[in-house]
């Protein structure tokens, strides 16, 4: 064969070798919703979020919910650059914040598809036309959802000691019974000799109220959530299609977000990242069956510390908002800050330290 038709061959062979490569990888990589977000510029951060031809459902320290014109079974869910901190929003915004929240909710939904969540879509282009003149300040901060009810609790779930979590531990007295010394906190036997930040045996599901504005949540026991899903549902049903009996529902949310949380924290820690807990909020659709509203396994609602640094004993390193919570807490200890509104200004190098761990926490977990 001569030469030049031997090299022509050769061309031709790797022309089709890296064609099948492509096609394979591009039919391989995951359709992803989240990634049709665009990260706003973080020279544009946005702290009220105003949108007067829509009606306002509720604002809250971070998030503003608004109604569609016309429409009772879905709503606007905008997260704005604001932070809060021991229940107190900042008045400083960290830049480019909503729209990392929004696009790491938008990924674990995806992630855990077979969960149900309150997801239309996050398609600006796909809203319905009263939101279209807003479409800009909406575009990567924001979600179409379906309209639904909270439950009155905050479902939280930690693999890790941690926070508030390990003072009670550290508060609680040491109890001996015929299999040894443990301690008792908030219903859970846990082993006597517990270091600050170690694992957990097993993921404990630990719930608490949903304070009004101003005030603190409190850890609650299983047995009181109950009551609170009880005459929460009886005041909402009023001849709606009666739910399961409550301690069954009790148990269904224990097990459903202690799987969750078991899912994403198994998936996270390939990623380099620990989720040592995290708080979910969850709603009943009209069939009864739970529904993750609000956000999902964020820096706002979980605890990520890198795996590289983690070590037992001590505080953590982290992804998430523990940073301001450190750099609060010195100002509490010093007399500078009573943990209450007004927030104290924050320097700019807390911010942006604030705002490169979110960042990084996105790009780690979606790479």
């Amino acid at each position: 064969m001569p030469f030049f038709v031997k090299g022509l061959a050769f061309y031709w062979f790797l022309l089709v070798y890296y064609t099948c490569c492509l096609t394979i990888l591009f039919i391989l990589q995951p359709s992803t919703h989240y990634k049709e977000i665009t990260m706003l510029p973080v020279s544009t951060p946005l702290i009220e979020i105003d949108c007067p031809g829509l009606p306002l459902l509720s604002r809250g320290k971070v998030r503003a919910n608004f109604g569609i014109p016309g429409d009772d079974s879905r709503m606007l869910m905008v997260a704005s650059d604001r932070i809060s901190a021991f229940d107190v929003g900042m008045e400083d915004p960290i830049p480019g914040k909503g729209a990392i929240l929004t696009k790491l909710s938008l990924f674990w939904f995806e992630l855990l598809a077979d969960v149900k969540n309150h997801l239309v879509t996050a398609d600006v282009d796909r809203y319905p036309e009263a939101c279209r003149p807003y479409a800009e300040q909406l575009r990567g901060r924001s979600m179409l959802v379906r309209k639904l009810q909270p439950l009155p609790v905050e479902f939280i779930v930690r693999g890790y000691i941690s926070g508030s979590f390990w003072k009670a531990y550290c508060k609680a007295p040491l109890l001996k019974d015929f299999q040894g010394s443990y301690k008792l906190v908030l219903g859970h036997r846990l082993p006597a000799d517990l270091k600050e930040s170690e694992k957990l045996p097993t993921p404990i599901f630990t719930p608490s109220t949903k304070a009004a504005p101003g005030m603190h949540d409190e850890n609650i026991s299983f047995k009181q959530m109950a009551i609170l899903l009880e005459d929460w549902i009886k005041s909402k049903s009023k001849g709606a299609k009666p739910c399961p009996d409550i301690s069954l529902l009790s148990i269904s949310i224990e097990k459903f977000v202690l799987r969750c949380y078991q899912r994403a924290a198994d998936y996270a820690l390939t990623k380099g990242i620990i989720i040592a807990d995290t708080k979910l909020e969850l709603a009943l659709d009209e069939c009864c069956n739970l529904v993750i509203i609000d956000e999902a396994f964020t820096p706002d609602s979980s605890r990520f510390w890198p795996l590289a640094t983690y070590a037992p004993g001590r505080s953590q390193e982290s992804y998430d908002k523990q940073f301001l919570r450190d750099y609060l807490e010195g100002l509490f200890k010093a007399g500078l800050w009573d943990k209450k509104a007004p927030a104290p200004k924050l320097p700019e190098d807390i911010i942006e330290k604030t705002r490169q761990r979110y960042e990084e926490a996105l790009r780690l977990l979606t790479s």
